[in-house]
């Protein structure tokens, strides 16, 4: 009914830069709040950064100043621009997204395939 796609992810040195994106597609009638979360080999999944309908954003100390999280609601995507990537930032990275949808709409908590981004030292 809803999915999400993610793109972008990849391989980098220390310092480089990556911007992932992510689409909601099929009965979508309203997108709520969106985010990416990650998860290191043998560490917890984390929430990065999430982004509401009305733009508030939040971020985990660790990325701040160096990641930067938007949406496009006309395109219901959102993205996370990762500047001043560091070994420590290597992980899968999950994009979600609470969507309104269905005929009785309600609301589902839908989320991405995930993609790596890996940061060589």
């Amino acid at each position: 009914q809803v999915q999400l796609v993610e793109s972008g992810g990849g391989l980098v040195q220390a310092g480089g830069s990556l911007r992932l994106s992510c689409a909601a597609s099929g009965s979508v009638i309203s997108v709520h709040d969106m985010g990416w979360y990650r998860q290191a080999p043998g560490k917890q999944r984390e929430l990065v950064a999430r982004i509401t309908a009305g733009f508030s954003t939040k971020y985990v100390d660790s990325v701040k100043g160096r990641f930067t999280i938007s949406r496009d609601n006309a395109k219901n995507t959102v993205y996370l621009q990762m500047n001043s990537l560091q070994p420590e930032d290597t992980a899968v990275y999950f994009c979600y997204a609470e969507v309104v949808a269905g005929i009785a709409p309600e609301v589902y908590d839908v989320w991405g395939q995930g993609t790596q981004v890996t940061v060589s030292p």
